[in-house]
């Protein structure tokens, strides 16, 4: 059963002091009771925490079981969220550079452990107080655990000619000199932006291809996700381009994105609607009806390797938290989970699959928060977090076998 509700009104009035109040379980039980709940529960949290616009979907066996948004996509034009409003996914990109990266080393172009110097010379200008750049893998670098910084352009500015990132490799290439390994490799994870630019300089090298064409001809195209893209929108895409917004002083202000993020595109460049989003869950969690079609993409062997953890993250309570091949690996309140968030200029995502249950969601907000105390968590991500136990208390039960 396909469960979809649209809530139309805008939602925002405001930013108050709790995420949001959760609401008793649903009475009886049930799927369609757990997604009533689930819609109320999302049109709250996006109402209490200042959150323009919204879109959720819950995807199991190759299947939308069910789509909730909320909200507004553009307030100027006044136009809701919708089935076709699309989102920037901002880091989630970098697990397609993962499978690009993977699909490479399955046709025998690369190994998971080849010196990243290997295909990338100029990496050789960083200092490594560790020891000889070249004991830096790829797999260092999927795992973020190859001691790179975490932002890709590290100097600030107020000038509105400052780069907000570097567009193009020499840029990049010319600040390696000034580029420091901060930890051994290999021996924690640590969070890195360049890391998977590099991964993408891979990519472009060994196929001849630039990144953006290369995931298009290889993972957008078989997997059919036809309305998904890089970078500026398509003109016959405009109407459907989600705006996103800082909230200011209690009021949310328009924050344009809507650009070329040239040599970070591997990083964080991906815009799609949610309808293609589910076709890639489907791709993630894998549906036997279409064995054949996914292993064009990338075998399931090889998909499913990429989910082992390699090593552990910091996580909060007793959460256990791990890095895969560029997926997160959790174990939360009973479910094993892998997925990625993003955050860029706005936008706020994040998608998790259960393998046991065969099922997953994905989230998109157009709005970024300020925290309610200076120092504090950004709120539309702790409602990302509240809106993630509020699923897998009272929806993921309904989504078991009966």
């Amino acid at each position: 059963m396909t469960i979809r509700i649209l809530v139309q009104a805008a939602v925002f009035v405001g930013c108050a002091a709790l995420v949001t109040a959760q609401p008793p379980p649903p009475p009886g039980g049930g799927r369609v009771a757990a997604i009533d709940a689930l819609r109320v529960f999302l049109e709250r949290g996006a109402k209490d925490n200042g959150i323009v616009g919204s879109s959720l979907a819950i995807v199991q066996d190759g299947l939308e079981i069910s789509r909730v948004s909320v909200g507004m996509a553009d307030v100027e034009r006044r136009h809701p969220v919708d089935d076709q409003t699309i989102f920037h996914w901002a880091s989630i990109t970098k697990t397609f550079t993962a499978i690009g990266i993977m699909q490479l080393r399955d046709r025998g172009l690369l190994r998971l452990d080849d010196p990243v110097v290997k295909f990338i010379p100029e990496l050789r200008l960083v200092h490594d107080p560790f020891g000889d750049i070249s004991e830096i893998t790829i797999r260092h670098v999927m795992t973020h655990s190859a001691g790179f910084r975490n932002p890709t352009w590290p100097w600030g500015g107020d000038k509105p000619w400052h780069p907000f990132e570097p567009t193009g490799w020499s840029q990049l290439a010319a600040m390696l000199p000034y580029t420091e390994v901060e930890f051994k490799p290999g021996s924690r994870h640590s969070y890195s932006n360049p890391g998977i630019i590099f991964l993408g300089r891979i990519i472009e090298l060994l196929s001849g291809d630039d990144y953006e064409v290369y995931i298009d001809k290889n993972v957008f195209k078989p997997l059919e996700m036809h309305r998904s893209y890089f970078d500026a929108t398509p003109y016959h895409l405009l109407p459907h381009r989600s705006a996103s917004y800082h909230v200011v002083d209690g009021k949310p202000r328009p924050a344009p994105f809507d650009v070329n993020s040239g040599i970070t595109v591997s990083n964080g460049g991906l815009n799609a609607p949610l309808g293609d989003m589910e076709k890639y869950l489907a791709f993630l969690i894998g549906d036997g009806t279409r064995r054949a079609v996914y292993d064009v993409v990338l075998k399931r062997a090889s998909l499913e390797e990429m989910f082992v953890p390699q090593l552990p993250v910091e996580a909060e309570g007793a959460d256990r938290v791990a890095i895969g091949l560029n997926f997160f690996v959790e174990d939360r309140q009973g479910y094993h989970l892998v997925g990625h968030s993003g955050d860029q200029n706005g936008f706020i995502a994040h998608f998790y699959i259960c393998p046991a249950l065969r099922a997953g969601y994905v989230v998109a907000f157009n709005t970024q928060t300020p925290p309610v105390a200076k120092g504090g968590k950004e709120k539309t991500r702790e409602f990302d977090a509240a809106l993630r136990t509020f699923l897998l208390k009272n929806v993921f039960p309904a989504l078991r076998p009966q």
